[in-house]
């Protein structure tokens, strides 16, 4: 079992920056991939970025160029930098962790972007 632990949401103005930080339970290394997923309300998860065990990373369109995914296997801990944040960035933010065909996930994290 994989217990992950998402930190570092919270209100910020349009245009700030937030970082999130996900802490797994075990080794990272032994991830086939990593990644951040978003929900709004009344919408469906959907990726933001991942970062695979070689340090490959995708985003989606509408965070490239704003967020950052990294990960640090020494802490057994992801991130997710996220920079000119929009309203349309607030969510709640889930870490997932996939090994052998299988997720698991965070309990997620409320990031609100107003003024």
């Amino acid at each position: 079992q994989v217990q992950l632990v998402e930190s570092g949401g919270g209100l910020v103005q349009p245009g700030g920056s937030l970082r999130l930080s996900c802490a797994a339970s075990v080794s990272i290394d032994g991830a086939d991939a990593m990644a951040w997923y978003r929900q709004a309300p009344g919408k469906l998860r959907d990726l933001v970025a991942s970062i695979t065990s070689s340090g490959f990373t995708n985003y989606a369109d509408s965070v490239k160029g704003r967020f950052t995914v990294s990960r640090d296997s020494d802490k057994n801990t992801m991130y997710l930098q996220m920079n000119s944040l929009k309203p349309e960035d607030t969510a709640i933010y889930y870490c997932n962790f996939r090994r052998w065909g299988l997720d698991f996930w965070g309990q997620g994290t409320q990031v609100t972007v107003s003024s």
